[in-house]
Parts: C-alpha cells; structure tokens; sequence
C-alpha cells in the first residue's frame, strides 16, 4: 500500500513538474523574446535618433523610404547654419569697396591739375606762302590728297560732285569720275590702294581702285559725311560735330572715337582733315581757321589761323567759298591748303606767333 502511495504521488508530482518546467521554458523564451525586442527596438531607435526620424522606426521598410525624405532633412539643415559664417564677408564686401572711394575722388578731383595745361594759351601759327598753284575755281573742295606728285579731290555739291586726279603745277584735271546728280560728295583719303570718299547726308561711301577709279565697292555710315584721313592703321572721320571717329579700314566699322575740346570746350564744325606727324588737322567750317588735335585726346595742341591767305582780288564771293582743303607731301615736308571755289592753291609753311 505504501509502495502504491508513493507512486501515485511520483505520478501527480510529474506533470505537475513538467508544467513547471515548461513554464519556465516558456517564461524564458518570452524572457529572451522581449530582450531581443527591446535591444533591436533600442538599436533602431538609436539609429533614428541619428537619423532625426524616430516616428517611423518600427517599420523598417517605411524608414527606407523616409530615408530620401529625411536625407534632405540632414543635408539642408546645416545650410541654415553655414549660411552666416559666408554672410559677413559678402556684407563686408560693400564696406570694403566703399573703403577706397573716398580715396578715388581725389583722382578726378585731380582733373583741375590738368586745368592749367588746358587753360594754357594754345600756340597759335602764322604762315609763309611758298608757292602758289592754279587751281579750278569751279571745284567746291570738300577733300584734299597729295600722292606721288599729284593731288586727289574729292567735289561737292549735288549736280557737280566728283572725283578728281590733278596735276599739282597746272590744277590740270587728268582723271575724273562723276557721283550720282542726287550725292553730295565729301572728303576722301587714299589708304593703301584705295581711295575712300564720303557723302554729306546719304550716309554712302565709296571706294574706288586708286589707279583706274573703278567702283570696288559700297558701304553706310550712320552720321552725316564731311571730312576722311587715315594715320596708317585706322581711317578718322569728321561729322560736323565736336566727334572724330576711328573706323577699321577693312570693314569700314567703327571701332573708336574721341571729342575735340580746347580749353574745355568742344570744338564743333570739324570739317576736311589730314594726318600729320601724329596730329590731326581739321578744317573748322565757315573759319579761316585749322585746328592742330591730338589724336590720343582730343585736346586741341595749337590753332593755324589762314586770315588774309587769299587776296581781295581771289576772294571768291560765291556763297560757301570758304577754306576747306589740307594736303601734305609726307616726302618733302610740304603743306598745302585751298577752298571751296578757290582759284588757286598755295603751300605754306607755318610761322610760331608771339
């Protein structure tokens, strides 16, 4: 009986015991279960700390696509900080270029240093005839050329404009070429192997073979035409105003220009021109005048007054026979002027006045 007792109990204490021991097992098991759980919940959590994106840890598949939306979020938000830091110096930038201003004022203040030299009187030539030449006292000269022993003349008027070839000791005309009855021509200038003429208000230009005169081409200016020379690299034309412009000669553009002052005060009525030993001599319109510039400048460097170069009896009194026409022979330092309806041409010699 006490065998079967014992047994009896050895049989209810097993399950009881298994019981246990699977509750354990169990307890273990959601033990370790809840661990893990917490530790990779905490690593994920950790890592979306870093990440700025703690709502969307538990699904590992949302936080790989919030990861482009968070990305931006950790990319921008350093902007913000390193914006200032390039700030200051952007905003120094105007204080530090203001900073010479006031230095820099002084320099054009320092134009009136130059005043003395402008407002310093102007040389003023006389002149000495040297020889006289006949000349056409029909041809209205609006530009004057002297090349190997002959003059080139540009003509106006409309109706009688023309390019002409003259012989320098008998005003005889050897080549001639009319411009169409409606052009006005201007001056002329020969560059290389060409030769250039304007025209007063058509804005048309031509330019001729210097040996034949035939037509090569035509082009446009947008100013009036008056006065044309050339200082061997650029051709400069005169427009009437205080303007002297600079045009390639290839291309006829205009590639500069410079305004004539004396004293600080524009000179205007630029008319005929000629280049001479790096100065620029124009014709002043309705003077007796010729104005010596400086090409660089514009400032005029010295006046040519011609008063009383024609006698009473060639003074022609045909409206607009003024003087107009400077050529110089490069070659024997040689100067010539004439006008418009001037019977003859002279060349003279320049005379410092007192």
């Amino acid at each position: 009986m006490a065998k079967r007792k014992t047994r009896e109990t050895q049989k209810r204490r097993a399950p009881v015991a298994g019981k246990k021991i699977i509750g354990v097992v169990a307890g273990v098991v959601l033990v370790a279960t809840i661990i893990l759980l917490i530790t990779q919940s905490g690593r994920s959590y950790a890592i979306t700390i870093l990440m700025g994106t703690p709502t969307l840890t538990p699904s590992p598949t949302p936080t790989a696509t919030s990861t482009p939306t968070t990305t931006p979020t950790s990319t921008f938000t350093p902007v913000p900080t390193l914006t200032p830091t390039p700030l200051p110096p952007a905003t120094a930038t105007p204080t530090l270029s203001s900073t010479p201003l006031p230095t820099d004022t002084p320099e054009p203040a320092a134009a009136p240093a130059l005043q003395p030299e402008e407002t310093a009187e102007v040389p003023v030539y006389g002149f000495k005839i040297i020889n006289t030449y006949p000349h056409d006292p029909n041809a209205y000269i609006q530009g004057l050329v002297y090349e190997n022993g002959f003059f080139y003349e540009g003509t106006g008027l409309k109706g009688r404009s023309t390019l002409r070839k003259v012989e320098l000791e008998t005003g005889k005309v050897l080549q001639l070429t009319n411009l169409l009855p409606e052009l006005f021509g201007e001056g002329i200038t020969i560059f290389g192997d060409r030769i250039i003429q304007l025209t007063w208000h058509a804005g048309i230009g031509f330019v001729y073979d210097q040996e034949s005169f035939e037509l090569l081409q035509l082009f446009n200016y947008p100013t009036e035409g008056w006065g044309i020379t050339h200082d061997g690299e650029r051709l400069i034309m005169s427009d009437g105003t205080a303007n002297l412009y600079f045009w390639d000669p290839d291309s006829l553009a205009e590639i500069g220009r410079v305004e004539v002052f004396d004293n600080g005060q524009p000179v205007t009525w630029l008319n005929e021109l000629e280049y001479i030993n790096g100065e620029i001599f124009a014709n002043v319109w309705q003077t007796d005048r010729i104005a010596r510039i400086d090409p660089d400048t514009g400032r005029v460097v010295g006046w040519i007054d011609l008063t009383g170069l024609q006698s009473p009896e060639d003074r022609s009194q045909q409206r607009g026979a003024v003087l107009n026409g400077i050529a110089y022979d490069a070659e024997n330092d040689r100067l010539f002027v004439t006008g418009k309806l001037w019977p003859k041409l002279y060349e003279i010699e320049l005379i410092p006045t007192e």
